[in-house]
């Protein structure tokens, strides 16, 4: 290593350290979150809103049963109301997210129809995507979007039309991109390439299965993808990616900029990319327990995991406890519910029935572990879920995250031109508090 790389290195050791006492002294919230962990709310919208507990009228904080709202209406009437009606429900959810209301049924129809006529990448893009290398596809989608701006006459209008187009444009376009990504990458592998026009009747879910497996999937398969990416679609404003993606809108910044950096947020272990730590973590465990069934044994190897003599020795069980939802996650709970019928059908029943005994194990477990110490219920997140689904559906892990990003392109956009057209509208700038001593300036010949 370069030395003067190695010196910098070395004093990064001291240089980034802080007090943790002065985050008290000078009121500063950590991670934008209060004491009781909490989110600081920085803004306003109307796009989605996530609750997991209320306050009390001693202003303690209550669990209850998450919900997730769309435009004020509740996930799993969404789902609810599209399954009653057997039929698949991300362009409604789009529509929704966007337009603020729910289409009627020619609407709906002229919708869907746009979209998957859009879904078709210009012929370059395609070609490039094809040469890029790399074994990320986060990252080669990324790439894409910013180089989308290119072929945008209109990429730094941000006018209402222009923006709901570029938007369109996007959701269109991001399961192509995903797919011919992954194809590419498997052909860099030394495998076939196989590169598949999406279909102008086919729905946005079931076009992504088409181009990844051409005909090797099933009605099933398509209605769970669609409803993975129905719960995915949105957070509200204050997850990290929406929330980069409302701060560089903030300062009027173009469409492409915005969501390339939404996506590098997205990538992160902490954030889209948990699901791939679940996915691993579930396989070790699998592996570790003999019989799928005992109780003890779950309980035995589980708390191995929480004592940090187990796994990966951190202490913690992946997949369990979330940021908001306390008592449930609505998420991870639709998402079990239709995955109990496409373990029969995959013929996994056996696994599923172990996933639905460690996730209860595993929530028991770490309350009693965190004993006094716990500061709030846990419940089974989306992540925990989520894997075992792709799996059966048989997709690969490589876009277990860039269908995260399928998904929540729909939200990124729709926070975007929320901030970008309401009235009150300021750039985001929050204050950071110096912690360093001051020092004078030392002349070069005097210094050590």
């Amino acid at each position: 290593m370069n030395n003067i790389i190695k010196k910098i290195s070395e004093t990064i050791r001291t240089t980034t350290q802080i007090d943790p006492e002065l985050f008290q002294t000078y009121n500063v919230k950590r991670g934008l979150r209060n004491e009781d962990h909490t989110g600081v709310v920085v803004g306003l919208t109307k796009v989605g809103d996530v609750v997991g507990y209320e306050r009390g009228e001693d202003g303690a904080l209550k669990a209850i049963p998450g919900k997730l709202m769309y435009r004020g209406i509740s996930i799993e009437e969404i789902v609810k109301g599209a399954q009653s009606e057997n039929r698949l429900g991300f362009e409604e959810t789009i529509f929704l997210i966007l337009a603020g209301y729910l289409p009627e049924k020619k609407e709906l129809g002229e919708f869907s129809q746009l979209l998957s006529q859009t879904m078709d990448l210009n012929p370059k893009i395609t070609m490039h995507i094809l040469d890029l290398e790399g074994s990320d596809i986060m990252n080669i989608l990324s790439r894409c979007v910013l180089e989308l701006y290119t072929f945008d006459e209109n990429a730094d209008d941000t006018s209402e039309e222009n923006l709901v187009r570029q938007s369109l444009n996007l959701i269109a376009t991001f399961p192509t991109i995903v797919a011919y990504a992954y194809n590419a990458l498997r052909h860099n592998q030394g495998k076939s390439l196989h590169i598949r026009h999406p279909k102008a009747n086919f729905s946005l879910a079931e076009n992504f299965l088409y181009m990844m497996k051409g005909s090797k999937y099933t009605p099933l398969d398509v209605k769970i993808l669609d409803l993975a990416l129905m719960v995915h679609a949105d957070h509200g404003g204050g997850n990290n990616s929406t929330f980069t993606v409302r701060v560089t809108s903030s300062a009027g910044t173009d469409t492409y900029s915005s969501i390339a950096a939404g996506i590098g947020s997205l990538k992160g272990p902490l954030h889209g990319g948990a699901n791939l730590r679940v996915v691993d973590m579930l396989k070790h465990i699998k592996k570790n327990i003999k019989d799928w069934t005992d109780v003890a044994e779950v309980d035995a190897f589980l708390q191995k995991i929480l004592n940090k003599q187990a796994y990966n020795k951190t202490g913690l069980i992946y997949g369990i406890g979330h940021a908001i939802y306390t008592i449930s996650d609505p998420r991870a709970t639709l998402l079990k519910e239709m995955a109990r019928d496409l373990a029969i059908e995959k013929g996994r029943e056996d696994e599923y029935n172990f996933y639905n005994l460690l996730e209860e194990r595993a929530i028991k477990n770490f309350m009693e572990y965190k004993g006094s110490n716990v500061k709030k219920q846990v419940c089974a997140n989306v992540d925990f879920y989520s894997g075992f689904v792709y799996d059966m559906i048989g997709l690969p892990q490589e876009i277990y995250t860039p269908l995260f990003a399928m998904a929540r392109i729909v939200g990124w956009t729709a926070h975007r031109i929320e901030e970008l057209n309401f009235k009150e509208r300021r750039i985001i700038r929050p204050a950071y508090k110096n912690a360093s001593d001051i020092k004078s300036y030392i002349p070069l010949d005097e210094r050590k």
